[in-house]
């Protein structure tokens, strides 16, 4: 028995280091793009594409500033950083609060054509952005938005999968939580801003962390709808490929610079990512 004992803590501690292992080079691959990125951005010129094939790929020799000054002497980047913080920040603000409110909605509250929104909802979620781009365009020129902060903003306020999130999460607060508050009086709105939201950090973590991911990285509709004041981050970067000479090293640069905040993001709020994505499984 005691050696059965000892056999299966053996096979299992090797598992064990299989498994760490295997993660460990699957993050190793994922991450090396980016590492090579950033060490690109710190080299000269005309040794970004040396050694390749090797470690030394990912070592700056000569090591600089000299592009990120580039790239802030070619195009005001902070400002196009701003620019995108400004839109993508006032995005989430309503993306967290109007959306949460839909999903505890159809959570929690009975109402006529219920099951129908909530169908609709998930229908809608399967139809590709690309897909209603032209419509769309053609309805925000219609109200003369065009290169105004408005065209950005409005059209992405409202998003089927952030409901989805947002109510496939409330399903797992229990009904007695919310009877008890409505027992001590609370209305359904303060219920929800008083006792549902403090304890659903990791749903808002997860779509925030989802949204701020999709917006920051937008490029499509930004080039249809923004001029030179309220250009984005993703469309200043296409200048260095657009307009000779193309010089990789500062376009390395201002794809590290664009780069930062996700990572700085991700770092801090991973944990609640993964709790949110675990605890919004399918449900009924």
């Amino acid at each position: 028995m005691s050696s059965f004992k000892i056999g299966y803590r053996a096979q299992n501690h090797l598992f064990r280091i299989l498994f760490y292992v295997v993660n460990t080079l699957v993050a190793v691959i994922f991450v090396s793009p980016l590492v090579w990125m950033v060490v690109s951005s710190l080299k000269p010129e005309n040794q970004i594409f040396t050694n390749l094939n090797s470690l030394a790929a990912f070592w700056p020799v000569n090591a600089s500033l000299d592009n990120y000054v580039s790239v802030f002497e070619r195009i005001p980047m902070w400002k196009y950083m701003l620019n995108t913080f400004f839109y993508v920040g006032i995005i989430l603000l309503f993306d967290l609060i109007l959306n949460s409110m839909c999903g505890y909605a159809l959570a929690k509250l009975e109402f006529k054509g219920k099951r129908f929104f909530i169908g609709l909802i998930i229908s809608l979620m399967v139809i590709p952005t690309e897909t209603i781009i032209l419509p769309l365009y053609v309805q925000v020129n219609s109200y003369h938005w065009i290169n105004t902060w408005a065209a950005l903003i409005v059209p992405f306020i409202a998003k089927c999968f952030s409901i989805y999130m947002f109510r496939q999460f409330f399903l797992d607060i229990p009904n007695d939580l919310i009877e008890a508050a409505s027992i001590d009086g609370s209305g359904a709105f303060r219920t929800f801003f008083t006792v549902v939201v403090p304890i659903s950090g990791t749903v808002y973590a997860t779509v925030f962390i989802l949204d701020f991911v999709a917006h920051w990285n937008d490029f499509m509709w930004p080039l249809l709808v923004t001029n030179e004041m309220t250009r984005t981050v993703q469309l200043a970067i296409q200048v260095f490929f657009g307009e000779p000479p193309v010089y990789y090293g500062p376009i390395m640069a201002a794809l590290t610079l664009s780069a930062i905040p996700m990572i700085i993001m991700f770092i801090f709020m991973q944990k609640y990512y993964v709790q949110g994505i675990a605890s919004t499984g399918i449900k009924g």
